[in-house]
């Protein structure tokens, strides 16, 4: 879940740099994944109308 909310805020135009953090050493990689994963149109535009 943290790897795609991610991946939508760094995908949107208003967006400079998301900020995430981890309170546990786990946590680590699914926030580094995020740098990795590139959500198709459909997939941001599914994203942004179930945001809102």
């Amino acid at each position: 879940m943290a790897t795609v909310a991610l991946a939508w805020l760094t995908q949107q135009p208003t967006v400079t740099a998301p900020v995430a953090s981890a309170r546990t050493v786990e946590q680590l990689p699914a926030l580094f994944a995020a740098q990795d994963l590139h959500l198709s149109d459909a997939e941001l535009q599914t994203l942004t109308a179930v945001s809102s």
